[in-house]
Formats: C-alpha cells, sequence, structure tokens
C-alpha cells in the first residue's frame, strides 16, 4: 500500500475518529458512532482505499 493521504488530511481524519469514537463511549451518541474506527484506521496507515478509485491524493511524497 502507497500513503495516499497528507499530514492535515490525516491529523483530520485521527481527530474526527476519536471524537466519534469518545462520543459513543459516553452515550451522547448512539451506536453509530463506532465508525470512527474507519477514519481513525486511515488516518493511522495513511492510506485510505477509496481515494485511488477517485483519483485523489494528498500525500506530498511522490
Amino acid at each position: 500500500m502507497k500513503s495516499n493521504v497528507g499530514g492535515i488530511d490525516r491529523i483530520l481524519r485521527i481527530v474526527l475518529g476519536l471524537v466519534l469514537i469518545g462520543l459513543t463511549l459516553t452515550g451522547t451518541i448512539g451506536v453509530w458512532g463506532w465508525i470512527g474506527v474507519v477514519p481513525l484506521a486511515t488516518g493511522f496507515m495513511s492510506f485510505c482505499p477509496l481515494y485511488p478509485l477517485l483519483g485523489i491524493n494528498t500525500c506530498p511524497k511522490k
């Protein structure tokens, strides 16, 4: 897997994932908040499987 998620994109994904999971654990939002695992995982791996299909690459590395 080649990295396709850049710095700001990666940070936003990790923060969004942690916020969604945190809100789920506190009972603020329902079970759907566990979807936060997806942006969290893609942020940590620096790879989004949807990006190649859409032709997007936010990673500055070539």
